[in-house]
């Protein structure tokens, strides 16, 4: 008996001294030993454990699922990861004890808390997907040409405009860029991004004209991998997916098709979308800027565009006016594109004062778009310092009645050029009250301003 007393306790307190979770049951779930590493993995007392069954401690929540009656039905080692009362994962292996006859005795069971493990896990998948979307980003970022020079606001009506997008930019509500192309809606939606407490997350824009109607949903949400024939193996992030954490800016927004329509209304709803191809509801956090040149309220009328989408995004509308409505904004424009381009070509260029009275009278239909690539145009294929009215494209050279009158006569350059100088000092008083206002908007100093309406006998 002494033998034997010493021999157990030799094997007790090998057991004790384990570091892992051990526990020995018979085949009716019944603790017969733990280790002290068991109490403290379960939070509870080891001693307490022994003669208790496993079935009860089940239900009592103390573990979850149970491990011994799968290793009695199936006979052999089996692995699963358990959850504790607090919450911690347990990765448990049982194993069966077999008599000699072959009879099953004993299930012990070990256990290794997988907690951080698991956790780090979830965080290393949490790093890819950022990691992906970020490199989708950067990528976006790399394939398109960004315009980051600023706004130009002269006129009164560019003033408003800034003045408006500065009062919601800190406001996450979804605001409505309304005005014709090239007037600088997308130059707009940067500017409140860039002024919104979102400006340190990404700003993507979506051209939703751009898109075909066919590949919109697999390019705005994504696809998984193999989800439909040419699709890319690894899978792809959508754009949407690249706008966590910033601003959503959707170009065109008025040549969605109406299909198209209920899957961003739907998105703008619930912030939250399904991958092509993908079971997994994906969440993201984000501000919505919408730009079009069309009358929506009009497309609405016609049932061409979605009457529940338009309110959504028309909260704020901001409606941008066309350069030939902001006069002021013109010279100042001119004079930053000739530096801008110079700089850039390398090539020191000025305008003539003709080709300069030609630009400030056109109407602009292609609005800032326009006036910039003409001004780069211009710089790139004037082979002299000076740009002359022979290197305007014909195109721009308005043949007004008076100078009209000045060819047919056979007056000289100067007298043409005063003739279309009174043309544009005349439409500035038009548009402007005081003398200082078309100072600005002609780049000339007040006193010029007053000589030349003096000069001219306007009044």
């Amino acid at each position: 008996m002494t033998v034997n007393k010493k021999s157990w306790n030799e094997n007790e307190a090998i057991l004790h001294s384990l570091q892992d979770d051990i526990l020995v049951t018979n085949t009716d779930g019944i603790i017969l030993k733990v280790s002290d590493a068991t109490g403290e993995i379960y939070n509870v007392n080891s001693e307490d454990m022994i003669g208790k069954s496993v079935y009860d401690l089940e239900k009592e929540g103390v573990f979850s699922p149970l491990l011994t009656p799968l290793v009695i039905k199936e006979k052999k080692k089996i692995t699963l990861v358990q959850t504790s009362k607090e919450g911690k994962k347990l990765l448990v292996t049982g194993i069966p004890v077999f008599q000699e006859d072959g009879e099953l005795v004993r299930i012990v069971s070990y256990s290794h808390d997988v907690t951080e493990l698991l956790n780090m896990k979830k965080y290393l998948m949490d790093m890819e997907d950022e990691m992906e979307r970020v490199k989708s980003e950067l990528d976006l970022l790399r394939s398109r040409h960004y315009y980051s020079e600023g706004i130009i606001a002269t006129s009164d009506e560019m003033k408003r405009v800034l003045q408006v997008a500065l009062q919601v930019a800190d406001v996450d509500v979804n605001v409505l860029l309304l005005g014709e192309s090239g007037v600088g809606k997308s130059h707009i939606a940067k500017f409140i991004h860039n002024k919104s407490q979102r400006k340190g997350g990404p700003f993507i824009e979506v051209n939703c004209g751009a898109i075909p109607e066919s590949l919109f949903e697999a390019e705005f949400f994504g696809y998984e991998p193999g989800s439909f024939t040419g699709a890319d193996r690894k899978g792809k992030v959508g754009l949407a997916e690249l706008a966590e954490g910033g601003t959503l800016f959707l170009d065109e927004i008025g040549e969605l098709s109406l299909s198209n329509q209920v899957k961003i209304l739907k998105f703008i709803q619930e912030k939250h979308y399904y991958r092509v191809g993908g079971t997994k509801a994906r969440k993201v956090d984000f501000r919505v800027l919408a730009a079009t040149n069309k009358d929506l309220e009009t497309a609405v009328e016609e049932r061409a565009f979605r009457e529940d989408l338009f309110f959504r995004l028309n909260v704020v509308p901001i409606i941008i006016p066309p350069l030939r409505e902001r006069t002021a904004d013109i010279m100042t424009m001119i004079e930053y594109f000739v530096n801008h381009f110079s700089e850039k070509y390398n090539r020191e260029r000025r305008l003539d004062e003709g080709v300069l009275h030609q630009l400030l009278v056109q109407e602009w239909k292609g609005n800032v778009r326009e006036l910039m690539n003409l001004i780069e145009r211009l710089i790139v294929t004037a082979s002299k310092q000076l740009i002359e009215m022979e290197n305007l494209p014909s195109r721009y050279i308005k043949h007004t009645g008076d100078i009209t009158s000045f060819e047919q006569s056979g007056t000289s350059l100067r007298d043409i050029l005063e003739g279309v100088e009174a043309q544009v000092v005349r439409r500035a008083r038009e548009v402007h009250k005081t003398t200082t206002q078309m100072a600005q908007n002609l780049g000339i100093s007040q006193p010029s301003v007053v000589r030349k309406l003096k000069k001219y006998k306007i009044k």
